[in-house]
């Protein structure tokens, strides 16, 4: 130790003679460094604690109490005519927020309000006052109030979504109330306070985006309903839901089309195939085909958690990344030269680090960089792979309703409901989030390694006119790697000219004498290929478990443990539930049959003068034909819808569940 209390660095080989006093020292934290000092805006603690005029707890002791007397108000609006006619003109029942196995349900609203819920859950994970109607609940028992949390959100955003279903002026009018209370008072929180200390200045308003838009598209669309219903009145819930739907479905399968696409084009180009591969990752609505509105709330829900965990990730490590890089002094970087992490330029002393200091600082921007391209890359992975999962779910449910039970499941399977069916259709939208969730995180941190790996091994070598290991490695390894080309080139000649004898109709093994020796020479080398082969197995396994791990219509296992994935195995019993209730045929034969009936007209006079022969021979008048054809129609439809139902194949008989006898698909499994 110097005798002025320094601390010398006299036998460091790199800057002998260099003393760094206590003035020196201060500026290793960046934090009272004078050179971070215009930084200060990058500090979460910089920015002030914010006191809205409307606070998070009055607002929720607001619209509580507002929420849950708008739920019991419109529960007596619901009536259920059937019961108890003379008391308040029928009981009050229970309000549903939305049909979620019909087709008729308010996709906009539900989307909006699942959403809402969604980024509100995202919020909740991080935020340390859980539940705002507490004075100050982080002092106690954090967990419990969070699991309560889980628990009242819920319940004070489901008025929002059950103003929709009675369909009435009153239920547009409250939905109407709440939804711009709880735009107004989000909006005017964030006009108060858009900066947040926590986690960054940024993320407070980034995170409430969804929730804003949301509110937003609830404050337009109920009073849009509201206006239409004082101007065209209520409309009354219709009897069989979606059955607008259903005969649209009917009649697009009916209709008859010209099959004129239905040949195959053998020469086809590789920019058609291409083109034909990138299209089926966009999911095109066709004609008579809805997707279900659970399906779209799932697709919704996971769009929504891909945002707020990308929006944290963002937040969390580029302003560190850019603090870090703003503080960098020069005696960081001579610890970076010592340590090699910073190619040295052959300084001796820190007013010669400039070089250094500018390397180092050109290593932080390219981690930097490397880590935004591989979020935004993880982002558009993900929401292509969930695009794609609704044209795969489209497939799925139209084989399934035609019977094709083992073109989409790997055994026949009977489509009822079960309980673990039906605890897997409630559980499907939080999954999907869920697996979002989790896949987007793993593909950060694969892709960002891929990344840091190509930038600091390939780019910056090439940059600075350094030699990169990657390089030598491969400069000095060539012999071993041209050996594995030869070998692999070698193979595959023989094996096309000396090994393999075309005939006219097929391929015959010749020259197995020298085929024998061959592959005794060439065992050693295929073991160096198997390796090399290996490696490429575990790359592209792990590449693509990743980038299909939100996907829960496809299973990551193969095919006879695909029941252990429990993503695939709750998507196989949400098809069960799917198919099995909301039947587009079996609505459409079941609104045919409800569909109430014409008057027939009287019967003409009979001659009571005629014998009671001649009266029996009578003969009837002939149907007129376009009563003739429309029944025949109905008819045919009937036997159409009867003939494809699943559901009741296990109720025919032996005789008919032969595909030779109804003419059902190959892929429907006997009873």
């Amino acid at each position: 130790m110097a005798p002025n209390g320094s601390v010398g660095f006299r036998d460091s080989p790199l800057e002998p003679g260099i003393f760094l006093d206590e003035d020196l020292g201060s500026d290793w934290y960046i934090y009272e460094s004078t050179e971070s000092a215009p930084h200060d805006d990058l500090f979460p603690d910089a920015i002030p604690e914010c006191h809205p005029t409307i606070s998070p707890q009055l607002y929720h002791t607001v619209m509580a109490p507002l929420s849950l007397a708008v739920l019991l108000a419109l529960s007596f609006l619901v009536k259920r005519r059937r019961l108890h006619l003379s008391c308040w003109n029928g009981v009050p029942g229970l309000l549903s927020p939305g049909n979620l196995l019909e087709q008729d349900g308010q996709r906009a609203v539900a989307a909006a309000v699942l959403a809402l819920l969604c980024s509100e859950l995202c919020r909740l994970l991080l935020d340390p006052d859980p539940l705002p109607l507490l004075p100050h609940p982080r002092c106690h028992r954090a967990e419990f109030w969070k699991v309560l949390a889980l628990l009242y959100f819920p319940a004070l955003y489901l008025p929002l979504l059950a103003c929709a279903g009675p369909r009435h002026r009153l239920g547009y009018a409250a939905g109407t109330l709440l939804a711009w209370g709880h735009c107004g008072a989000q909006v005017w929180h964030r006009a108060q306070c858009p900066l947040a200390p926590k986690i960054h200045q940024l993320y407070s308003l980034l995170s409430h985006v969804p929730a804003l838009l949301s509110l937003s598209l609830l404050s337009l669309w109920y009073p849009a309903q509201l206006l239409r219903s004082l101007r065209n009145g209520d409309s009354p819930e219709p009897r069989i839901s979606g059955k607008s739907y259903y005969r649209k479905y009917l009649k697009a399968l009916l209709s008859k089309r010209d099959r004129k696409g239905s040949s195959v084009k053998i020469d086809e180009s590789l920019g058609s195939r291409i083109r034909s591969y990138l299209l089926s990752y966009i999911y095109i609505p066709e004609e008579g085909f809805r997707i279900p509105l659970k399906l779209v709330v799932s697709v919704t829900v996971a769009v929504i958690a891909v945002y707020q965990v990308a929006v944290l990730l963002l937040v969390a490590v580029v302003p560190a990344l850019r603090i870090i890089r703003a503080g960098m002094t020069k005696d960081v970087v001579v610890l970076l030269v010592q340590f090699g992490l910073v190619p040295s330029q052959g300084a001796a002393v820190p007013g010669d680090l400039e070089q250094e200091l500018r390397t180092a600082r050109h290593f932080l921007w390219a981690l930097e960089v490397c880590y935004i391209c591989s979020l935004v890359l993880c982002c558009l992975l993900t929401c292509a792979m969930l695009l794609r999962s609704l044209g795969m779910h489209r497939s799925n449910l139209r084989a399934l309703y035609q019977g094709a039970v083992l073109d989409v499941f790997s055994k026949a399977h009977i489509l009822r409901p079960s309980r673990e069916s039906l605890v897997c259709w409630m559980a499907f939208s939080s999954f999907q989030a869920a697996f979002a969730c989790l896949g987007l995180l793993i593909q950060q941190v694969i892709f960002f390694l891929c990344f840091v790996a190509f930038t600091f091994l390939v780019v910056i070598p090439l940059q600075l006119g350094t030699s990169s290991p990657l390089f030598g490695i491969i400069r000095n390894m060539w012999p071993f790697w041209l050996t594995l080309v030869v070998a692999v080139l070698v193979q595959h000649l023989l094996a096309h000219f000396q090994f393999l004898e075309q005939h006219s109709l097929q391929k015959e093994i010749t020259n197995r004498r020298a085929l024998y020796i061959v592959t005794f020479l060439l065992f050693p080398t295929n073991v160096m290929v198997g390796s090399m082969a290996a490696v490429w197995r575990m790359v592209i396994s792990g590449l693509y478990n990743a980038v299909h791990f939100c996907r829960l219509d496809i299973s990551l296992l193969h095919r006879g443990v695909e029941t252990f994935d429990p993503g695939y195995r709750t998507y196989c019993h949400y098809l069960r539930v799917e198919v099995s209730q909301c039947h587009p045929l079996l609505k459409a034969f079941c609104f045919l049959l409800l569909q109430p009936g014409r008057p027939e007209p009287p019967a003409p006079p009979r001659d009571t003068q005629l014998e009671e022969g001649l009266q029996l021979m009578h003969p009837k008048p002939p149907a007129p034909g376009r009563a003739r054809s429309r029944r025949i129609r109905a008819r045919w439809w009937v036997a159409y819808t009867l003939l494809h139902n699943p559901s009741l194949t296990a109720s025919r008989k032996t005789a008919l569940t032969d595909p030779a006898a109804n003419g059902a698909q190959l892929g429907v499994p006997r009873p």
